[in-house]
């Protein structure tokens, strides 16, 4: 294991055009409703890599949806990655609709099935969406995830659980998907005893031991999440210490919950607002990637370098 420390990345923000469409349409047998998604691209590029973005849960009516999470998403983009960010069943502007529909009110199997679909038909939304005809490396594939949609992303890269309804183990281990990035996203089920425990009774059940796809573990050292767990913040860390390698822990200085506001600035869910937080997660998480699918410069390790030189670090790197 090696550590080392990071800082902010405001010496990497470059204005560059980004592109979002919305909503591109998927009609999925069996889902209650048309999958819906928005695509967020770079205005120039090919050869370009993909991020399906699972969203998380939250007071807000439309950022758990695709309309959430551009602090995040335009970032990304503009550093040549093509985002998609799918509405999942769970999101409130859905609950009208599907409130008895079957894994109501979690969903937690469609959240990642949802991300299996949007792979299938990669060459239907890159045709739907203009100007993107043509740009997309459909080999290159990763999957990230906030909260809830850390739990999804969770299952995309490998870790498994228990269905508790239809009993056995159940794997949705996407082998399309190359890396991925856990953003606050729930740890281990056995210190479960907070209000929401018997909520989510699947998160008991999750088994970190076969999440075998190189994975970045981002954390905030303030995110105390006793709604389902007093063991602290150590708690978000899971994945990346139960988990084999390779993997990496990204551990930010002062953030909470919505790690300086990736949701969505001037939010309900964001206690800990700080876009300069958000700019050097959102810089260090894309060179990550773009290290993980081979991409090219700038690399994890050269940007971690960099920013090195900031006296004021907004966190700690830790590898296996």
């Amino acid at each position: 294991m090696s550590t080392s420390i990071v800082t902010s990345a405001d010496a990497f923000n470059t204005p560059v055009p980004v592109q979002s469409y919305s909503p591109v349409t998927l009609s999925v047998p069996g889902r209650p409703v048309d999958l819906q998604l928005r695509v967020s691209a770079p205005a120039t590029g090919t050869g370009l890599a993909v991020i399906l973005l699972s969203h998380g849960q939250g007071p807000s009516n439309n950022l758990s949806s695709l309309n959430g999470y551009g602090p995040l998403v335009n970032s990304w983009a503009a550093q040549g990655f093509v985002v998609i960010q799918p509405t999942h069943l769970t999101s409130r502007t859905l609950s009208h609709l599907v409130a008895d529909a079957p894994g109501a009110p979690f969903f937690w199997r469609s959240r990642s099935e949802d991300m299996s679909h949007i792979i299938d038909r990669l060459d239907m939304i890159e045709k739907a969406v203009p100007l993107l005809s043509g740009r997309i490396d459909h080999t290159k594939i990763a999957v990230a995830g906030h909260s809830f949609g850390g739990f999804t992303s969770s299952l995309l890269l490998g870790a498994r659980v228990t269905d508790l309804d239809e009993g056995g183990e159940v794997s949705l281990l996407e082998p399309r998907i190359k890396a991925g990035v856990l953003l606050a996203a729930p740890g281990r089920g056995d210190v479960l005893n907070g209000p929401m425990a018997d909520a989510l009774p699947v998160f008991r059940t999750i088994d970190f031991s076969t999440m075998t796809t190189p994975t970045l573990v981002v954390v905030g050292d303030k995110d105390d999440s006793r709604h389902f767990t007093d063991m602290g913040p150590d708690w978000h860390a899971d994945p990346y210490t139960l988990a084999p390698g390779p993997k990496t822990l990204l551990t930010l200085f002062g953030a909470e919950h919505g790690l300086g506001g990736i949701a969505g600035f001037d939010a309900a869910e964001t206690t800990d607002e700080n876009p300069g937080r958000v700019a050097g997660l959102a810089q260090l998480t894309a060179a990550y990637l773009r290290n993980q699918l081979r991409l090219g410069a700038p690399t994890w390790q050269d940007v971690c370098q960099a920013l090195t030189t900031d006296p004021d670090p907004i966190g700690r790197v830790e590898f296996k």
